[in-house]
């Protein structure tokens, strides 16, 4: 019969086991013996040992990783920390327990600069009108402010340019409301106030915005002047006569022409009676381009076309043409032809470029402005009405 009491009994009973049992002992023999035989035969002894060992497990070798970086802080209670994996100097990655300094700087920038707040619009779905049609229409005939300078009512009107109308004003022949007015930049509105000019009451209604392209033929000049016989305006008698059918209770309006072309130049030009148009489009700021087509007198060399491409001086001011170009002789038109392109308008500019070439210009035609051209089917004398998309072919923004 095998017995482990005694040993258990032996090892418990000392004093020293009991108050530190595991670093005490360090290592215990227990045998096993064995005396009696089953059948009664003669007894024979055998005992068995057992080492049992109390010791800590053997530590594992750290490896380079651990040596090296730590997720684990021990002078912060063992505080967790993440692993940032960077490129340093030498072009290697390692890894650290911070975020590299160019991200803490990145990080406090974003966070100085306040986010900015998108507003999503739907493009495609459009607003509502906030009012109706009546609203607006009672707005713009009772509310809105449609006070114009008094200069510039009286040229819209049709009395006479506005220069003209300044010196009406100053003149005193001109009443507002009963009371003589001498100051052209008084703001008056023609709805509303009683307006007289040498004792004729102004109506109302001013005339609509008129837009007319002519295809100007030779011997007519470019002014609105009643003693002038061969005006340019005098080409549309017929369409002012029939003004109040196609009209009906506007005055008739005072035409004149956008820029001048000289007496033997035929071709485009804009009559209108609108001056904000006129002076948008023929001031050489505006930057509009005008084409010219040249019929010149004898032969045309490279050394003309050289010499008016560097341009010429104008009243002062050197002029140099946006372009040059010789045409191909057509067998039907002896001359040569030259197509050349100006934006400045400056007076006789055309001419005096070929002038100064030492060319004879023997006729000569304007055939675009900005977008727009002459329609070649349009004769000479002869006029179109110009839709709001001609009107933004040859530079108007209105």
């Amino acid at each position: 019969m095998v017995s482990l009491a005694a040993s258990s009994l032996s090892v418990l009973s000392k004093p020293s086991l009991i108050l530190n049992p595991i670093r005490a002992i360090s290592r215990i023999s227990c045998s096993l013996s064995s005396n009696s035989a089953p059948n009664g035969s003669s007894s024979s002894s055998s005992s068995l040992e057992f080492n049992i060992t109390f010791a800590p497990p053997t530590p594992k070798p750290k490896s380079k990783t651990d040596d090296s970086f730590q997720f684990i802080d021990q002078n912060t209670g063992g505080q967790l920390f993440i692993p940032w994996i960077v490129r340093g100097e030498d072009g290697n990655l390692k890894l650290q327990s911070h975020p590299p300094t160019r991200f803490l700087h990145s990080m406090s920038e974003a966070e100085a600069k306040p986010k900015k707040k998108k507003v999503s619009v739907d493009k495609r779905v459009p607003e509502p009108p906030k009012y109706s049609k009546a609203a607006r229409r009672f707005y713009n005939e009772n509310i809105r402010d449609s006070s114009q300078r008094l200069s510039k009512v009286l040229a819209a009107a049709g009395v006479a340019s506005r220069r003209s109308s300044e010196e009406l004003i100053f003149e005193g022949r001109v009443t507002v409301n009963g009371s003589v007015c001498n100051t052209p930049q008084t703001r008056v509105d023609p709805a509303r106030d009683i307006i007289y000019v040498n004792g004729n009451r102004l109506p109302k209604k001013l005339p609509s915005k008129v837009y007319l392209a002519l295809n100007k033929p030779k011997g007519y000049i470019c002014s609105s002047g009643k003693k002038e016989s061969k005006s340019v305006i005098n080409l549309f008698d017929d369409y002012l006569k029939s003004w109040h059918k196609t009209y009906p209770g506007q005055p008739k309006p005072r035409l004149f022409t956008v820029g001048r072309l000289d007496v033997a130049t035929t071709g485009l030009i804009i009559v209108t009676n609108d001056g904000d148009f006129a002076q948008s489009i023929s001031h050489p700021s505006s930057g509009i381009s005008k084409e010219y087509i040249a019929a010149i007198d004898g032969a045309v060399s490279k050394q003309n076309l050289i010499t008016i491409s560097e341009g010429t001086v104008i009243d002062g001011v050197h002029c140099i043409p946006d372009a040059v170009e010789l045409l191909p002789q057509q067998p039907d038109i002896p001359r040569s032809r030259l197509r050349i392109t100006v934006h400045e308008g400056r007076n006789h500019e055309v001419r005096e470029l070929v002038k100064a070439a030492g060319l004879e210009i023997y006729s000569l035609k304007r055939v675009r402005i900005g977008g727009f051209r002459l329609p070649s089917d349009l004769g000479l004398g002869s006029y179109i009405e110009l839709k709001q998309s001609d009107l933004k072919a040859i530079g108007w923004k209105s």
